[in-house]
């Protein structure tokens, strides 16, 4: 397979991923997302304080190809976004895994959605959607 997955993270089937550290989830877009994309031009951010529910639109990606809403991966609020993203969108597409995290969402101890999958269920997934 040609996009990278990440081992130790959860995928969303709508392409994010999250990130868990405690109380804290960090969430991006996945390689085969920003791949899809191609070249992101612009992002558009949510506000600190924000509630996130799981599926709906936290963020804004657009690319010269597509505007693509990042989903909530995760119920909490959004404690940080990464505000280098508005001077280097690009980087959505450099670093999908690293520098071009999105926002970072304080959750309830002892939350989980079940509805996130493993590293293996998500390439079985990429490799179903990218072989239609």
């Amino acid at each position: 397979m040609k996009w990278e997955i990440k081992e130790g993270l959860k995928y969303a089937r709508t392409h994010e991923w999250a990130g868990f550290e405690g109380d804290l989830v960090t969430v991006g877009i996945t390689d085969y997302a920003q791949d899809m994309l191609k070249d992101v031009v612009y992002v558009e951010l949510p506000e600190i304080g924000q509630e996130a529910q799981v599926g709906e639109s936290l963020a804004v990606l657009e690319s010269v190809k597509a505007v693509s809403d990042l989903y909530a991966p995760v119920d909490g609020e959004v404690v940080e976004v990464n505000e280098a993203l508005l001077d280097r969108p690009e980087l959505v597409n450099e670093d999908p895994y690293g520098e071009a995290w999105v926002v970072r969402i304080r959750i309830d101890a002892g939350y989980e959605n079940p509805e996130l999958l493993g590293e293996d269920d998500y390439a079985a997934l990429v490799k179903e959607e990218a072989d239609r």
